[in-house]
């Protein structure tokens, strides 16, 4: 077996979640060429998918040191940000992105990085410059999307989910953000449609029966909304005081002086 099959099988494991294989494969190709490219790499993404940042670090940075390789740099800033080091991940990564030609998952990780930092609006910078290099890796416009939605710039936010849903229609987490940038704005119908066509893939998420029955509520359909907040407590206990939280909280919600009452009405109970 040459190499290059004993490499493909290696990044085969790596995409099926294998990465003690990947690691094990990339070393057969290391042992006869210390230097192979390919096998670092996939070694490299093998040690951080195990959680083995450490022993990343040591095995990218003297390659890092020794050229200029946006995927290499990259590697390591990740490694860097899993070990907590995230001030030395960050100047990695904002010279990842200068490198030609452009490596779209350096402006991804920047990306990621600062919104962990909070510096939203560099965050923003750097994702439309990625989607823009790489319109059809949709983790950018998604990221782009829930860091708009962040910095309350929810018509940004409109656009990068639009992005993805206009190439994959059925995206949950475009399908999501898009529902709350619609709600933020109070475009409640849109946002009634998109909440439902999010719940029919992901019915557990109470987060989301709380956000539709909120928006139900602001159209005036009562019944619609409150079932909704009855969902979720009853899916979830624990979010029954959430639910009763938001919905006191609802402009068009309820309220009750007794706690016993309240429960009752999220049971099913009449009032």
């Amino acid at each position: 077996m040459t190499a290059e099959d004993t490499l493909q099988r290696a990044t085969f494991a790596l995409n099926t979640r294998r990465p003690q294989d990947a690691e094990r494969l990339a070393a057969e190709v290391l042992k006869t060429n210390r230097r192979h490219a390919g096998a670092l790499h996939v070694l490299g993404y093998a040690l951080v998918m195990q959680g083995r940042f450490a022993d990343a670090i040591a095995l990218l940075e003297p390659i890092v040191r020794g050229q200029h390789d946006a995927e290499f740099e990259t590697q390591l800033a990740v490694a860097l940000r899993g070990a907590g080091r995230h001030q030395d991940a960050l100047p990695r990564l904002q010279r990842a992105v200068k490198r030609k030609p452009p490596y779209p998952k350096a402006f991804l990780e920047l990306g990621v990085l600062q919104i962990a930092l909070r510096q939203y609006d560099d965050a923003i910078v750097t994702l439309k410059r990625g989607a823009e290099i790489a319109p059809l890796m949709l983790d950018l416009s998604l990221q782009l999307g829930v860091v708009s939605l962040m910095a309350r710039d929810f018509a940004g936010a409109k656009v990068a989910f639009a992005h993805v849903l206009g190439i994959a229609p059925d995206s949950p987490d475009a399908l999501y953000g898009m529902a709350k940038s619609h709600q933020e704005l109070g475009e409640q119908q849109a946002a009634i449609g998109l909440f439902r066509r999010y719940l029919a893939s992901r019915p557990q998420h109470w987060a989301a029966w709380l956000s539709l029955g909120h928006c139900l509520l602001e159209i005036g359909d009562r019944g619609a909304g409150y079932e909704c907040f009855r969902t979720a407590a009853r899916g979830d206990p624990a979010q029954a005081g959430n639910a009763l939280a938001s919905l006191v909280k609802a402009p068009r919600g309820k309220f009750w002086l007794r706690p016993s009452v309240a429960r009752q009405f999220l049971r099913g109970a009449k009032d």
